[in-house]
């Protein structure tokens, strides 16, 4: 079967039924974010909000487009004009995958809170990904991945780290 990218297959959801995610780590500044109202307002929606439909519970998780959302959700004119539907795209993946995903999808246009960043590195840790794995799909290097698993300050997250013997103590009979 030929691939065929989510962008193809968009799809028009009430906001009623999309929910943002637990764990995107995207701040927006207010000059960005009335910049964003301002283009959704002057151009309409050009991207989809990337979702994972949940057929449990019969809702779209945004992957991607959080602040896209807001903008429906806090401004009327836009809301109404929309009829309260946005563009969606679906992507059908697992949950650490999902985290990867909106990873990439912030990383590739923006900057990101630092201690949401660090409780996806614990979640992601907490799910069995290797740094490895953190690397490649999050697109950091070792030190970064370090740096945030030490901001969490748990030792679960240094447990399989190697540390070299820089020193080591002195033995009274040594003295």
């Amino acid at each position: 079967m030929e691939y065929r990218s989510p962008v193809y297959n968009i799809i028009s959801v009430p906001i009623e039924k999309i929910q943002p995610n637990t764990y995107n780590p995207n701040a927006v500044a207010p000059p960005e974010m009335k910049l964003l109202y301002e283009s959704i307002k002057e151009d309409g929606y050009t991207m989809p909000i990337v979702c994972y439909f949940d057929s449990d519970k019969d809702q779209y998780i945004i992957v991607d487009g959080f602040h896209r959302y807001r903008i429906m959700l806090e401004h009327k004119d836009i809301y109404e004009r929309e009829k309260g539907m946005l563009p969606v795209s679906v992507i059908n993946k697992t949950i650490d995958q999902r985290m990867a995903s909106t990873i990439r999808h912030n990383r590739a246009r923006g900057s990101h809170d630092v201690d949401l960043m660090s409780n996806i590195v614990k979640e992601l840790h907490e799910l069995g990904r290797s740094d490895n794995w953190i690397s490649k799909h999050l697109g950091m290097d070792k030190d970064e991945i370090l740096r945030l698993k030490q901001i969490t300050g748990l030792a679960e997250l240094f447990k399989d780290i190697d540390f070299g013997k820089a020193w080591r103590p002195v033995k009274e009979t040594e003295k």
